[in-house]
């Protein structure tokens, strides 16, 4: 009778299951059943809470105090100002990028490209940054970033403008391998297949690199790039090229599918220092119970627990000339840079938040930047931008040479009339060159009409306005009266050539976006998109109720 009953129980559960499976989706505003090729196709995706790309941990943000773990100012430079700010919830890398993550890159280069000797040259790292006239660092010139010893330690010599370019070319690989492993491109053996018979997809696009942007927005599909298990196209208008099952239409992957990833990128300032301080393990009810001078709990840098007290929690220099410790006692057990997963995590996961290598930032450097910046999300550089456009009609992205959409300088802060794109687009040559005309003041006149005056102290054209962006000269003289320039990027968290102060994650320094160091690598960061909370569960919610379905009478 007891196993009639279980039986009966999960017959019920199942028949639930497939009641509640069998009913689609409504719009809650018009009633029309979703996903349903026979009236129209409407799209609804589930509604998930995506997986951080690999590498990434999630952290969950909140307010904190920018700058508030600083206790002292020993440069007098009075930089970091106390602001409380909100930081939203987002990805990082639970490591530092290393020396074998940036061979994978030079690898790619190489295969993809393999005449571009300037781009191959161009992303190699500086490796004379080890260069000291007084000291016997050239053997490091050498095996650093290419001897196997040294694979799991931290890249360096890595300007910040090549670490922009890793972050795009992280994304696109991660997002083409997605793809292919679930067959909604070519996979990989079938792709190398057909690159072994001529390069069958030529001419197709199949021989260029995949790009994110120009795959979501259409241009990247034929023979040699379409895989076998591409999405079903629901479109009434669409047409099947044969590839589908029982000759159905078939599309790629869309943004709205929530298969590929967010872009990987630089972490901004906030973020970083966010993620550093690691306050959410020192927090209860929304009471944080202990502040940090460190990635740590304490204000020193040894370790407190009995199994390894006395430890030193990070790789830095102890003293001048104290970069390792004592031969048989070896402080901190490195003597220039460490392995990149080397002492304990924080409280988010993260390793070697405090000394290793300093780690570049998205933002660019002003000394009152806790002063001018937004209170949520705070971030210093923007420099927005516009896919070009080689079809409008079409709404084709025009490509470089390798593959990826050509961006220009935005010229609204808003969405332009249909008319007013066209026109924006199709005379873009010539109004570029108008307005470089009038930058280089041989013009009385920009391309949007307005009349360019000069500044007295730069020589520049520029035209004011409320918010200053069609301004081509920074009122506050940087660049013009300081060493500080809109490519002075801020660099954070102490070196193993520093002392324990620039391990404060307060602690901020800038070096010029073309420059590179012994001392500075990096790691990514993702935007997260959907809900904040990252782990709900056990937490008191609200009831949300879900909407009623419609039903036509």
């Amino acid at each position: 009778m007891r196993l009639l009953t279980n039986t009966a129980l999960v017959m019920l559960g199942l028949g639930f299951m497939l009641s509640s499976c069998s009913k689609k989706e409504q719009s809650q505003k018009t009633g029309i059943t979703y996903n349903d090729r026979t009236n129209g196709g409407y799209l609804r995706f589930r509604q998930n809470h995506p997986s951080p790309g690999p590498g990434l941990v999630p952290i969950e943000g909140g307010t904190f105090v920018l700058g508030g773990s600083a206790d002292q100012d020993i440069t007098y430079e009075y930089n970091n100002i106390r602001r409380r700010v909100t930081v939203p919830s987002f990805y990082m890398d639970e490591t530092e990028v290393s020396n074998q993550d940036w061979l994978d890159y030079l690898h790619w280069i190489n295969i993809t490209f393999p005449n571009d000797n300037e781009l191959y040259y161009n992303a190699l790292p500086d490796t004379l940054v080890w260069r000291s006239p007084l000291s016997y660092n050239e053997p490091y010139v050498s095996n650093y970033l290419r001897h196997p010893a040294f694979q799991d330690y931290p890249v360096v010599g890595v300007t910040w403008n090549q670490a922009q370019e890793y972050c795009i070319w992280r994304t696109d690989r991660t997002n083409e391998n997605i793809l292919r492993e679930r067959g909604n491109l070519v996979s990989w053996k079938d792709k190398a297949g057909k690159q072994g018979q001529g390069n069958a997809g030529a001419g197709t696009g199949a021989d260029q690199p995949f790009n994110t942007d120009i795959y979501l927005n259409g241009q990247y599909r034929g023979q040699g790039i379409d895989g076998k298990k591409m999405i079903t196209d629901l479109n009434p208008n669409a047409k099947s090229n044969g590839t589908g099952k029982n000759g159905r239409a078939v599309r790629p992957v869309r943004m709205e599918d929530g298969i590929v990833k967010q872009g990987y990128r630089l972490p901004s300032e906030a973020e970083w220092e966010y993620a550093a301080l690691s306050l959410a393990g020192n927090t209860q009810f929304e009471n944080i119970n202990d502040g940090k001078v460190y990635p740590w709990n304490g204000l020193g840098v040894r370790s407190p627990k009995s199994k390894t007290r006395g430890l030193i929690l990070a790789n830095f220099k102890r003293g001048s000339g104290d970069n390792a410790g004592v031969g048989g006692g070896l402080n901190d057990k490195a003597d220039i840079t460490a392995p990149v997963r080397s002492y304990e995590p924080n409280d988010f996961g993260l390793y070697n938040m405090a000394g290793n290598v300093n780690e570049w930032v998205a933002d660019t450097y002003r000394q009152t930047s806790f002063e001018d910046v937004d209170d949520f999300n705070p971030f210093r550089g923007n420099e927005f931008t516009n896919k070009r456009l080689a079809d409008p009609a079409k709404g084709l992205y025009a490509k470089d040479k390798y593959g990826r959409p050509i961006k220009d300088a935005a010229k609204s802060n808003k969405k332009l009339k249909y008319s007013e794109m066209l026109a924006l687009q199709q005379g873009g040559q010539a109004a570029g060159a108008n307005q470089q005309a009038g930058a280089n003041g041989n013009s009385a006149q920009l391309a949007n009409g307005a009349t360019p005056t000069k500044d007295p102290l730069a020589g520049k054209a520029y035209t004011a306005d409320s918010r200053g962006f069609r301004d081509t000269v920074n009122t506050a003289l940087y660049g013009t009266t300081t060493l500080v320039n809109d490519h002075s990027k801020v660099y954070k968290g102490g070196s193993w050539n520093d002392m324990a102060y620039w391990l404060n994650p307060a602690a901020r320094r800038f070096k010029d976006q073309d420059e590179s160091s012994a001392e500075i690598g990096f790691r990514c960061a993702m935007t997260m998109v959907g809900a904040p909370e990252i782990h709900p569960q056990g937490k008191p919610h609200l009831p949300v109720k879900k909407a009623k379905p419609f039903k036509a009478r």
